[in-house]
Protein backbone atom coordinates (compact mmCIF):
# COMPACT_ATOMS: atom_id res chain seq x y z
CA UNK A 1 0.00 0.00 0.00
CA UNK A 2 2.92 2.65 1.20
CA UNK A 3 4.91 1.76 -2.24
CA UNK A 4 1.57 2.33 -4.16
CA UNK A 5 1.03 5.85 -2.65
CA UNK A 6 4.60 6.80 -2.86
CA UNK A 7 4.95 5.50 -6.87
CA UNK A 8 1.82 7.75 -7.38
CA UNK A 9 2.86 10.54 -5.06
CA UNK A 10 6.17 10.78 -7.35
CA UNK A 11 4.16 10.50 -10.73
CA UNK A 12 1.87 13.14 -10.24
CA UNK A 13 4.19 15.79 -8.68
CA UNK A 14 6.25 15.13 -11.81
CA UNK A 15 3.23 15.93 -13.67
CA UNK A 16 2.92 19.37 -12.08
CA UNK A 17 6.42 19.86 -12.04
CA UNK A 18 6.55 19.68 -15.99
CA UNK A 19 3.40 21.90 -16.33
CA UNK A 20 4.23 25.05 -18.29
CA UNK A 21 4.44 28.25 -16.16
CA UNK A 22 1.93 30.12 -18.36
CA UNK A 23 -0.74 27.33 -18.27
CA UNK A 24 -0.17 26.82 -14.47
CA UNK A 25 -1.74 30.96 -14.73
CA UNK A 26 -4.57 30.06 -16.59
CA UNK A 27 -5.22 26.90 -14.86
CA UNK A 28 -5.35 28.57 -11.56
CA UNK A 29 -7.26 31.44 -12.71
CA UNK A 30 -9.71 28.97 -13.44
CA UNK A 31 -9.61 27.16 -10.08
CA UNK A 32 -10.15 30.10 -7.90
CA UNK A 33 -12.95 31.18 -10.14
CA UNK A 34 -14.83 27.73 -9.99
CA UNK A 35 -13.75 27.67 -6.04
CA UNK A 36 -15.29 30.99 -5.37
CA UNK A 37 -18.80 30.60 -7.06
CA UNK A 38 -19.16 27.39 -4.61
CA UNK A 39 -18.21 29.46 -2.01
CA UNK A 40 -20.26 32.44 -2.46
CA UNK A 41 -23.64 29.86 -3.06
CA UNK A 42 -22.44 27.90 0.36
CA UNK A 43 -20.86 29.79 2.73
CA UNK A 44 -22.18 33.14 4.63
CA UNK A 45 -20.37 36.62 3.78
CA UNK A 46 -17.72 36.64 7.21
CA UNK A 47 -17.79 33.18 7.74
CA UNK A 48 -14.89 31.23 8.45
CA UNK A 49 -13.06 29.44 5.77
CA UNK A 50 -10.13 27.16 7.27
CA UNK A 51 -7.43 27.40 3.44
CA UNK A 52 -3.70 26.57 2.52
CA UNK A 53 -1.33 29.00 1.08
CA UNK A 54 -0.52 26.79 -2.29
CA UNK A 55 3.06 26.47 -3.33
CA UNK A 56 5.55 25.11 -6.00
CA UNK A 57 3.51 23.61 -8.33
CA UNK A 58 0.39 23.25 -6.58
CA UNK A 59 -2.87 24.60 -7.82
CA UNK A 60 -3.32 28.10 -7.16
CA UNK A 61 0.41 28.81 -6.27
CA UNK A 62 0.79 30.94 -8.99
CA UNK A 63 -2.54 33.34 -7.54
CA UNK A 64 -1.56 37.21 -6.98
CA UNK A 65 -3.10 37.77 -4.32
CA UNK A 66 -2.55 34.39 -3.05
CA UNK A 67 -5.52 32.20 -2.09
CA UNK A 68 -5.76 33.08 1.40
CA UNK A 69 -5.70 36.84 0.65
CA UNK A 70 -8.41 36.34 -2.04
CA UNK A 71 -10.76 34.48 0.22
CA UNK A 72 -10.01 37.05 3.03
CA UNK A 73 -12.04 39.78 0.94
CA UNK A 74 -15.12 37.65 2.24
CA UNK A 75 -13.98 35.53 4.70
CA UNK A 76 -12.70 35.07 7.75
CA UNK A 77 -9.57 32.98 7.24
CA UNK A 78 -7.71 30.31 9.11
CA UNK A 79 -4.27 29.04 7.87
CA UNK A 80 -2.51 25.57 9.44
CA UNK A 81 0.46 25.68 11.42
CA UNK A 82 2.60 22.29 11.61
CA UNK A 83 2.64 20.91 15.20
CA UNK A 84 5.95 19.59 16.39
CA UNK A 85 4.05 15.92 16.20
CA UNK A 86 2.30 16.45 12.73
CA UNK A 87 -0.80 17.35 14.01
CA UNK A 88 -2.24 21.31 12.65
CA UNK A 89 -2.88 24.14 14.52
CA UNK A 90 -4.82 26.97 13.15
CA UNK A 91 -3.48 30.95 13.14
CA UNK A 92 -6.25 33.39 11.83
CA UNK A 93 -4.79 35.32 8.70
CA UNK A 94 -3.59 38.76 8.53
CA UNK A 95 -2.77 39.15 12.08
CA UNK A 96 0.71 39.56 13.58
CA UNK A 97 2.99 37.00 13.06
CA UNK A 98 4.15 34.18 10.10
CA UNK A 99 3.15 31.29 8.43
CA UNK A 100 4.44 28.18 10.38
CA UNK A 101 6.33 25.31 8.18
CA UNK A 102 4.27 23.82 5.41
CA UNK A 103 2.48 20.49 6.02
CA UNK A 104 3.72 17.23 4.93
CA UNK A 105 0.32 17.11 2.94
CA UNK A 106 1.50 20.21 1.67
CA UNK A 107 0.11 23.28 2.36
CA UNK A 108 2.01 26.70 2.44
CA UNK A 109 5.46 28.43 2.39
CA UNK A 110 7.37 29.20 5.83
CA UNK A 111 7.92 32.54 4.51
CA UNK A 112 6.78 35.55 6.50
CA UNK A 113 2.83 35.72 5.43
CA UNK A 114 0.82 37.71 7.83
CA UNK A 115 -0.72 35.24 10.54
CA UNK A 116 -3.25 36.43 13.82
CA UNK A 117 -4.40 34.52 16.85
CA UNK A 118 -3.01 30.71 17.20
CA UNK A 119 -6.08 29.23 17.75
CA UNK A 120 -4.86 25.01 18.74
CA UNK A 121 -5.49 21.72 16.48
CA UNK A 122 -9.47 22.50 17.55
CA UNK A 123 -9.39 25.93 15.74
CA UNK A 124 -10.61 24.15 12.68
CA UNK A 125 -14.04 23.31 14.45
CA UNK A 126 -15.22 27.19 13.49
CA UNK A 127 -14.92 26.54 10.04
CA UNK A 128 -17.39 26.89 7.76
CA UNK A 129 -15.64 25.39 4.55
CA UNK A 130 -12.37 23.87 4.09
CA UNK A 131 -10.07 23.88 1.23
CA UNK A 132 -7.54 21.71 1.50
CA UNK A 133 -4.40 20.00 -0.55
CA UNK A 134 -4.21 17.57 -2.66
CA UNK A 135 -2.25 15.48 -5.39
CA UNK A 136 -5.28 13.30 -6.53
CA UNK A 137 -8.88 12.70 -5.33
CA UNK A 138 -10.68 8.88 -6.19
CA UNK A 139 -14.33 9.22 -7.20
CA UNK A 140 -15.46 8.13 -4.17
CA UNK A 141 -13.27 11.41 -2.49
CA UNK A 142 -10.81 9.15 -0.79
CA UNK A 143 -7.59 12.16 -0.97
CA UNK A 144 -4.05 11.63 -1.46
CA UNK A 145 -1.82 13.94 0.39
CA UNK A 146 1.99 14.42 0.61
CA UNK A 147 2.08 11.14 3.17
CA UNK A 148 2.33 12.80 6.46
CA UNK A 149 -1.47 12.35 7.43
CA UNK A 150 -1.85 16.37 8.95
CA UNK A 151 -4.95 16.84 7.41
CA UNK A 152 -6.53 13.51 7.95
CA UNK A 153 -5.86 14.20 11.67
CA UNK A 154 -7.30 17.55 11.13
CA UNK A 155 -10.45 16.57 9.18
CA UNK A 156 -11.32 14.17 11.71
CA UNK A 157 -12.36 17.43 14.02
CA UNK A 158 -14.53 19.03 11.37
CA UNK A 159 -18.26 18.47 11.37
CA UNK A 160 -20.08 16.54 8.68
CA UNK A 161 -21.89 18.84 6.64
CA UNK A 162 -18.86 20.81 6.65
CA UNK A 163 -17.54 21.01 2.95
CA UNK A 164 -14.45 20.15 2.25
CA UNK A 165 -12.50 20.61 -0.86
CA UNK A 166 -9.63 19.51 -2.43
CA UNK A 167 -7.65 22.04 -5.67
CA UNK A 168 -6.57 19.43 -7.96
CA UNK A 169 -5.40 19.76 -11.78
CA UNK A 170 -6.53 18.03 -14.81
CA UNK A 171 -5.80 14.76 -14.68
CA UNK A 172 -5.65 14.19 -10.99
CA UNK A 173 -9.60 13.71 -10.33
CA UNK A 174 -10.27 10.11 -10.31
CA UNK A 175 -7.70 8.93 -10.16
CA UNK A 176 -7.18 5.17 -8.28
CA UNK A 177 -6.44 5.85 -4.91
CA UNK A 178 -5.55 3.31 -2.08
CA UNK A 179 -7.87 3.60 0.95
CA UNK A 180 -6.50 3.24 4.45
CA UNK A 181 -8.74 3.44 7.79
CA UNK A 182 -7.43 6.80 8.57
CA UNK A 183 -7.97 8.35 4.94
CA UNK A 184 -10.36 11.33 5.65
CA UNK A 185 -12.33 12.22 2.54
CA UNK A 186 -13.45 15.53 0.72
CA UNK A 187 -16.78 15.95 -0.15
CA UNK A 188 -15.74 17.86 -3.42
CA UNK A 189 -13.37 18.71 -5.69
CA UNK A 190 -12.14 21.77 -8.04
CA UNK A 191 -10.07 21.59 -11.25
CA UNK A 192 -9.83 24.28 -14.09
CA UNK A 193 -11.77 22.46 -16.46
CA UNK A 194 -14.36 20.88 -14.87
CA UNK A 195 -14.61 23.23 -11.88
CA UNK A 196 -16.10 22.26 -8.59
CA UNK A 197 -17.47 18.60 -8.85
CA UNK A 198 -19.43 17.66 -6.09
CA UNK A 199 -19.01 14.45 -4.42
CA UNK A 200 -21.68 14.15 -1.95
Amino acid sequence: MQEAKTAARRQLLAARNAMPGEQRGYADLATWKALRDFLIEVVDEGAVVAAYRPFGSEPGAALEPELPERLAVVYKVLEPVLLPDKDLSWREAGGPGGQGEPDANSQGGDGPNPGGAVLGPEGIKQAAAVIVPGLAVSDDGIRLGRGGGSYDRALARVGPDVPVVALLRDGEFGYMVPAEPHDRPVTGVVTPARGFVSLR
